[in-house]
Order: structure tokens, then C-alpha cells, then sequence
């Protein structure tokens, strides 16, 4: 499985953007993909996840209610659209995949395939 990660930018506190993570090869083995960040000097983080088949989304609570995760299936693609940003939530988001059907979506160790990241800055 390969991961390709686009949509990062710059944008003012408050702003918008979304993310796509685009999956090839092997994806009929994606049980669910998630949604990492890692901030400068900080570990990289779990941010959502969405299981492949199901549709079930579980996000961490500091993006609730700002952060919506979905996928197209037939597109192969999950997004990410996060709204109201903050400066905070300046990072590398990575997206990965978990050919796994068990355990917790929180977990790095969880995930078998990453994409390369795409570079998130929100102004003040």
C-alpha cells in the first residue's frame, strides 16, 4: 500500500483547509486509516480515524467539533477538513493505513503503511 498526502498550506487563525490522502495498491487490505500530526519538537500524535468499510470516526478531543474525517472508497482517498484552525495546529500531518482489524486507532504501532506528510502552519 502507498500513501500520498496533499493539501497542507498556510492559512490565519480561523481559516480552513482540507487534507487528502490518496491510496494505491493493495487497498483492499485497509481495514481503517488515520490522521497523525507532529509538531515541531513535539511526537507526532493521533488526530482521527475512520474505519474503511464501516465509516466509524473517532478523533482526539482538541479537534471535536473543528475536525471532520470521511473517505471515498471509490476514489480510494480520505480527507480531513479542519476548520477554525488554530496555531496550535501547526504540524506535519501524516496519514497512514492499518491492515489490522484490531486494537486501538490512537496507536502509531498500530499502523502498518505512512504516508510522506504535508505541512499544516496556521498564522496568528
Amino acid at each position: 500500500v502507498q500513501l500520498q498526502a496533499s493539501g497542507g498550506g498556510l492559512v490565519q487563525d480561523g481559516g480552513s483547509l482540507r487534507l487528502s490522502c490518496a491510496a494505491s495498491g493493495r487497498t483492499f487490505s485497509i481495514y481503517f486509516m488515520g490522521w497523525f500530526r507532529q509538531a515541531p519538537g513535539k511526537e507526532r500524535e493521533f488526530v482521527a480515524a475512520i474505519a474503511r468499510n464501516s465509516g466509524t470516526t473517532d478523533l482526539t478531543d482538541s479537534v471535536k467539533g473543528r475536525f471532520t474525517i470521511s473517505r471515498d472508497n471509490a476514489k480510494n482517498t480520505m480527507y480531513l477538513q479542519m476548520n477554525d484552525l488554530k496555531p496550535e495546529d501547526t504540524a506535519v500531518y501524516y496519514c497512514a493505513a492499518s491492515t489490522s482489524n484490531s486494537g486501538s486507532s490512537y496507536y502509531r504501532v498500530r499502523y502498518d503503511y505512512w504516508g510522506q506528510g504535508t505541512l499544516v502552519t496556521v498564522s496568528s
